[in-house]
């Protein structure tokens, strides 16, 4: 897994918090912290989309934060527990790892080695 990869996943962990924060921020420090994730999040999001391909990046990216943000709302707000979205979560992950794999990458010049 090359560094464009990892940004694409800790973009989407930090997409992950701020979706959280957007709902739970009460004061100036949470609501900074919320933005500094979503200015960050989306920065890596960005830069990673310029090497690899920007549809992929982002259907990775959302699918990543979505599973992420309803397992949260499952594990840490109360949200009530489904199988069926514990599957539906699952095929999602399916979808964005089947998109990971079948992705080729973009090989930028210089930097074959």
């Amino acid at each position: 897994m090359n560094t464009n990869w990892i940004k694409v996943f800790i973009a989407a962990v930090l997409e992950v918090f701020w979706v959280i924060g957007l709902t739970h921020s009460y004061d100036f420090w949470t609501w900074t912290g919320t933005v500094i994730a979503i200015i960050i999040s989306n920065y890596l999001m960005i830069t990673a989309a310029q090497v690899l391909p920007a549809g992929t990046v982002y259907a990775i990216f959302v699918g990543l934060g979505t599973g992420g943000t309803v397992i949260a709302d499952i594990l840490f707000f109360g949200e009530s527990f489904k199988w069926t979205k514990i599957l539906l979560i699952l095929l999602l992950l399916v979808g964005v790892i089947g998109l990971k794999l079948v992705t080729d990458e973009k090989v930028e010049k210089g930097a074959e080695s």
